[in-house]
């Protein structure tokens, strides 16, 4: 990166044309007030803003790909992670910023980040719906920076869930895991180890999240989505 970053229009801009070739987008910029908990920059003092990186549908699939296909990278551990730090951690120190992943301790308050940024809410599934992506995007990182960055308010959206008369997802799951009350964890991780669900959900992905009618056209490949069920089961 060349030349001083003196506003932050520069900061954004030049973040997100770094970013493009990975198929990482900037999600939303939130700013820490006093009193905030902020995260703590490398250099120990809390950080003013953090800006918000992550895919919308499988934008980041065939730049992974290509790095899980190198012999270098092929016997990776959490391969999605050390991809997701390998593409944003070079990004950070270019821009004197501060990365954070959602794998890695301690653990940062991402959904909370995303809620500020981007004006979302939770589903029945846990997963952050966005009125235009549905539950088809996720959040790979965020970088720190010491002072506060300037961007356009989260825009007011109306919460999906809220009329979404039909509400398939909570109808669609085998496991009966999805109430309107919240997702359940053990019926589901028993219901993808039963041959029922390794034949179904574990082939093509969660049946209650396919099931959401929001943002369809976003939804992940069939191999991104084996991919992450596969990491369900571990």
């Amino acid at each position: 990166m060349s030349g001083p970053l003196t506003s932050s229009n520069d900061v954004l801009t030049k973040l997100r044309a770094v970013l493009e070739p990975h198929g990482v987008f900037l999600r939303g910029v939130v700013n820490f007030a006093d009193g905030d908990r902020a995260p703590v920059l490398k250099e120990g003092a809390a950080a003013a803003s953090v800006v918000l990186l992550g895919n919308i549908g499988s934008s980041i699939w065939p730049a992974f790909e290509r790095w899980r296909d190198a012999p270098a990278n092929k016997d990776a551990r959490n391969p999605l992670d050390t991809w997701s730090k390998a593409v944003i951690e070079p990004v950070a120190q270019d821009f004197g910023a501060t990365a954070y992943f959602p794998s890695d301790p301690p653990w940062q308050p991402f959904q909370q980040w995303a809620m500020r940024a981007e004006g979302l809410r939770p589903s029945p599934l846990g997963i952050l719906i966005h009125p235009q992506y549905g539950l088809w995007h996720g959040y790979r990182g965020a970088l720190g920076f010491g002072r506060a960055l300037v961007a356009a308010p989260p825009a007011r959206h109306v919460h999906p869930c809220d009329h979404c008369s039909g509400k398939p997802c909570l109808s669609a799951c085998p496991a009966a895991a999805v109430l309107a009350t919240g997702f359940q964890i053990s019926p589901c991780r028993a219901h993808l180890g039963a041959a029922e669900g390794k034949a179904g959900c574990m082939v093509s992905g969660c049946l209650a999240r396919n099931a959401c009618p929001v943002g369809v056209q976003y939804r992940y490949r069939p191999e991104q989505l084996q991919f992450h069920m596969a990491a369900l089961s571990v």
